[in-house]
């Protein structure tokens, strides 16, 4: 016969079972067809138009400068406190961040919190463990999971909402995705040499297809390739290509390691055009106070937990005098 302690102790464990069972996530039909649409139209687009080299130009521009928005604002500024911005930075950051066609920084940023504080659980918006197409768009076509809604209820982002700047865009994202993501890069074009109205439309469909998706790598490629030089136990990685392409986002074992790193990265400029622009931002006073992890605490903490990939990056080893950083 069992005792009152063994049937708690079962009864325990199978309500822990039955919690931790995944529960089917509804498909969001009306997100389907708005990013599906967009990314047929995009690739339709790009086998059938001929762009000029002034337009390949400008979509390479002004995405990438969509992209900082999202990389130093969103996501080094709002998320992780990791500097401070003075009002014009923080205007010139969210009207980036907005013409990337992403989320407002408000729900950007509960998202990205939360990931963090669960990561690659169900209660992490974009659980790389639920496979690459999953974590790369997936989750943006279909409606949250229940423990994504009942965790990310208890997400703190009070320190946001007092930011009047983020409060201001929340309330009208919509209107100014339209308008910064939309009508300006498409009118610019055709103002600046001529282009017709139907190239520039397009171009902007295809520029907001491509950066999304080059932001969306750092949520499946760095978590799924690469090493783990800092946290061996943790499934994001190290990937030059992701920081490349996505202005210093790769280097993302680190990033979780040392969350409140301005840098995101323990070389700063490193395949990381986002800490080379903040610098630059620091030196004419717009962004202050930055936050970074000593030499001793990456030493150690790699030491301990890394998988022993830190002496190398491209395949070659990491000369630390090459970036200014020897002591």
């Amino acid at each position: 016969m069992m005792s009152g302690k063994t049937l708690k102790s079962r009864a325990t464990a199978e309500t822990a079972a039955k919690s931790n069972t995944r529960k089917p996530q509804e498909l969001a039909w009306y997100a389907i067809v708005i990013i599906g649409g967009f990314h047929i139209t995009a690739a339709w687009v790009l086998l059938t138009t001929r762009f000029s080299l002034p337009m390949w130009a400008y979509v390479y521009v002004y995405g990438s400068l969509t992209l900082f928005g999202t990389t130093a604002g969103a996501h080094r500024l709002w998320t992780h406190r990791t500097y401070k911005a003075k009002f014009p930075l923080r205007v010139l950051l969210t009207f980036l961040h907005v013409s990337s066609a992403q989320t407002s920084v408000l729900q950007w940023v509960r998202d990205h919190r939360a990931h963090h504080k669960y990561v690659d659980t169900d209660a992490d918006p974009h659980n790389s463990k639920r496979g690459f197409f999953y974590c790369h768009i997936g989750w943006t076509m279909m409606h949250r999971h229940p423990e994504v809604k009942r965790q990310g209820a208890k997400i703190d982002f009070s320190d946001v909402l007092a930011d009047s700047v983020v409060q201001f865009e929340h309330r009208f994202h919509y209107l100014f995705v339209l308008l910064c993501a939309f009508i300006i890069p498409t009118v610019i074009p055709v103002v600046a040499w001529d282009e017709t109205w139907t190239v520039s439309s397009l171009a902007s469909i295809v520029r907001v297809v491509v950066f999304i998706n080059i932001t969306m790598t750092v949520n499946s490629f760095a978590h799924m390739f690469g090493d783990r030089p800092y946290n061996k136990q943790i499934c994001p990685t190290e990937l030059w290509m992701v920081s490349f392409l996505a202005m210093g986002e790769g280097w993302h074992n680190y990033h979780h390691t040392f969350p409140w790193d301005y840098k995101t990265s323990e070389l700063p400029y490193y395949c990381n055009f986002t800490t080379f622009a903040l610098d630059g931002f620091a030196k004419v006073g717009w962004a202050y106070d930055f936050k970074s992890a000593s030499k001793e605490l990456v030493d150690s903490v790699a030491s301990q937990h890394g998988d022993g990939s830190r002496s190398t990056a491209m395949g070659r080893p990491i000369m630390i005098h090459e970036f200014g950083l020897a002591t």
